[in-house]
């Protein structure tokens, strides 16, 4: 197996540009970013997605972007912002470890993450309602 890329960077043996460390993260500007201000925040420790991820690492995670969210908007001045997870191949995740995207927006940057709405009955809502209920 390979060495994670993204433990490589979360315990400095990879450079990167390194806006803030803890003992527990390492928040990187994107390399390969979609616009100025792209941010990851990785945790130092391995975890592949979030199936993986503990409620106190996510909550830690969350703070910590709520933190770097408003730096970026006072340095670039965005218009918004994006909190970006992929989980597994089918949902985009390339870095099979877990890490948040914070991606400044801007009014005509040409970014779109918009989808086409499907239709469920009321029926099928509650049935999934039921089946995702149960597994709380």
């Amino acid at each position: 197996m390979s060495k994670c890329l993204f433990c490589s960077i979360a315990s400095g043996e990879l450079d990167s540009a390194t806006i803030f460390e803890s003992s527990e993260f390492r928040v990187i500007l994107d390399k390969f970013p979609s616009g100025k201000g792209h941010t990851l925040i990785l945790p130092k420790e391995h975890i592949e997605n979030i199936y993986d991820l503990d409620g106190e690492t996510a909550g830690k995670m969350f703070a910590l972007a709520t933190v770097i969210a408003k730096a970026l908007k006072k340095v670039l001045k965005c218009d918004g912002l994006n909190i970006l997870q992929n989980n597994g191949i089918a949902a985009g995740q390339t870095v099979m470890h877990f890490h948040l995207h914070l991606i400044p927006r801007f009014e005509d940057d040409g970014m779109n993450f918009k989808w086409k709405t499907k239709a469920f009955s009321d029926d099928q809502m509650l049935e999934l309602v039921s089946e995702i209920s149960k597994e709380i």
